[in-house]
């Protein structure tokens, strides 16, 4: 078996199908395993033992570059495909490289697979609130269950099935005395995933003796708030990290509080225990024991698909803000002195 596996992007949902070509060579050992991906996302792949080679594409780049990669993965004489992405691109590349009526053919033998992205289940769920997915939606379920025609189950092989390189060398951005130390990730794409920034000072208030690294992008400029409030043991790394360092960031750590964001999934996937703060999202859940999922059960969740909103609670950002910091500091403190 030779097979592709095509899953460009985002973040979040590269990291759960790194599960993939893990559950690939447990039943598959001799298969080879190629990936298609975009080009920021290839050196989170590149170290996975179960991939042979990893193929990526620059974001934004279009048809043009796209036909001549298509010309590079024919003559790999592909025997299985699997579109782990299912959008406009994929569905190009897909063609591309069968043309459309080879493309039925292989459906129907299923050595061509595609994940399903269930819209008319979505058009119900936020249309008409009918909430018809499975509770919580695993993103690395949903990923692995097309695998079931090719005669596997939809089984997560065990962590790690990320893999980095030089974990280490990402020390010299920590202080001296951060030997042992919680990882923290208090932003998101969107406000309303975001748990009050005031909940997270008191995470930090609450537990005196502990030190934390606080994680985010260049934007998250408003991070630097909790590395004031106790400099001497938070260190704010907001803007200073690539994607992979601040992934060894999370390896480093005893554990991470985090958002649904892509660094819940890195913290999955590393095996590190984790505390998920759930908001108005319907489909980042997290999907192994190690993770604790923190949420509330409301009538007005999820209200978006990514968590834009708008929020049409009455009780404003209820989702989040109805999340104590006590109790996330209680599930925090058993998870470090389990």
């Amino acid at each position: 078996m030779k097979i592709l596996l095509i899953r460009f992007s985002s973040f979040g949902d590269v990291l759960q199908t790194l599960s993939v070509p893990g559950r690939l060579k447990e039943a598959f050992p001799q298969a080879e395993i190629h990936w298609v991906t975009r080009a920021e996302f290839k050196p989170l792949i590149d170290t996975h033992p179960a991939v042979a080679r990893v193929w990526s594409l620059p974001k934004g780049t279009g048809l043009k570059a796209l036909r001549a990669l298509s010309r590079e993965l024919r003559a790999e004489g592909f025997t299985h495909i699997y579109d782990a992405h299912n959008n406009l691109r994929s569905h190009l590349l897909g063609w591309m490289l069968n043309g459309f009526f080879a493309w039925r053919v292989w459906t129907g033998q299923h050595r061509f697979l595609r994940r399903s992205i269930y819209r008319f289940r979505r058009f119900l769920l936020f249309r008409f609130h009918k909430n018809f997915f499975p509770q919580p939606f695993s993103g690395q379920f949903a990923l692995l269950e097309p695998l079931q025609k090719w005669g596997l189950d939809a089984v997560a092989p065990p962590p790690p099935q990320l893999f980095l390189s030089a974990v280490d060398s990402v020390r010299t951005k920590l202080p001296a005395d951060f030997t042992s130390f919680v990882a923290l990730a208090p932003s998101a794409a969107f406000e309303l995933k975001r748990w009050p920034l005031a909940y997270w000072r008191r995470l930090i208030e609450e537990m005196p003796s502990t030190r934390f690294a606080v994680l985010g992008g260049p934007e998250d400029t408003f991070l630097r708030e909790l590395e004031n409030l106790a400099p001497q043991r938070v260190v704010c790394l907001a803007g200073t990290l690539s994607l992979n360092d601040s992934a060894r960031v999370i390896a480093l750590s005893d554990a991470l509080v985090s958002n649904d964001t892509g660094l819940m999934h890195v913290a999955e996937q590393l095996g590190k225990p984790c505390v998920a703060l759930m908001g108005p999202a319907p489909f980042g859940f997290p999907s192994r024991p190690l993770t604790k999922i923190m949420q509330l059960d409301l009538p007005c969740r999820p209200c978006s698909k990514h968590g834009q909103g708008p929020c049409v609670n009455m009780n404003f950002h209820q989702c989040l803000r109805g999340i104590a910091p006590e109790h996330v500091v209680r599930e925090l403190k058993g998870i470090l002195h389990a």
